[in-house]
């Protein structure tokens, strides 16, 4: 009777176990195809973006063939899924790619919003832990950066509707404030609020708007 019921208690305890495997890997199963038609949204809204912002692009087809921050933001947007999924090199390569197609270089671990507008888009640079937030807009020759060999979060946080003109240099592990414009050539290397305006080097605050103001529109 008592082996009976050890051998039952087993068999229940393996049953257990494999029904919560299987619901694990269901599970896992649903958020991979949750995040891949994530993946698919975001491609749409980039889409969109490169048609609304540019005026040379007047189609999709114009924005699949002759917008490298269009091209550039579908690989990125691959290549950080990939890496989300514990896919081993191959986002790497796709970011090596992407430099080597578009002329921009996006680590597969840099978080990009959706709406983000990258114009012109050759030399800039965005590293692992940067994060740009949704609407914002970064031209040519831009670097998100850090300022050593610092380890942990050590690039910056763009907010929201956040505009980098050309050239402009923002580094360390700063966050730059909702609707916040940096002018061309500035070196930002503090944290910057909302609504302002930066430029210089180092970058300053000249302008501080309210929270009814859209500075970068």
């Amino acid at each position: 009777m008592l082996r009976s019921h050890d051998q039952s208690l087993h068999q229940s305890t393996d049953q257990s176990t494999g029904l919560a495997e299987q619901s694990a890997s269901i599970s896992e199963n649903g958020k991979q195809q949750l995040e891949a038609a994530s993946l698919w949204q975001s491609w749409k809204t980039d889409l969109q973006t490169v048609i609304q912002r540019d005026p040379t692009i007047s189609s999709q087809q114009a924005a699949l063939f002759y917008s490298p921050g269009f091209q550039a933001l579908v690989l990125h947007r691959l290549a950080y899924r990939l890496r989300c999924w514990g896919v081993p090199v191959l986002p790497r390569l796709v970011s090596q790619l992407n430099r080597f197609l578009t002329g921009i270089e996006i680590h597969p671990g840099a978080q990009i919003g959706r709406g983000v507008f990258i114009a012109h888009g050759m030399g800039v640079v965005i590293g692992e832990t940067a994060i740009v937030g949704q609407g914002s807009v970064i031209y040519q020759d831009v670097t998100l950066g850090g300022t050593g060999k610092e380890s942990g979060k050590r690039h910056p946080t763009l907010r929201d509707n956040v505009v980098v003109e050309a050239g402009a240099k923002v580094l360390g592990n700063i966050v730059i404030g909702n609707h916040v414009r940096i002018g061309a050539g500035s070196i930002v290397l503090r944290d910057v609020p909302d609504n302002s305006v930066v430029v210089g080097v180092p970058g300053r605050v000249i302008y501080r708007g309210n929270s009814s103001e859209q500075l970068t529109e």
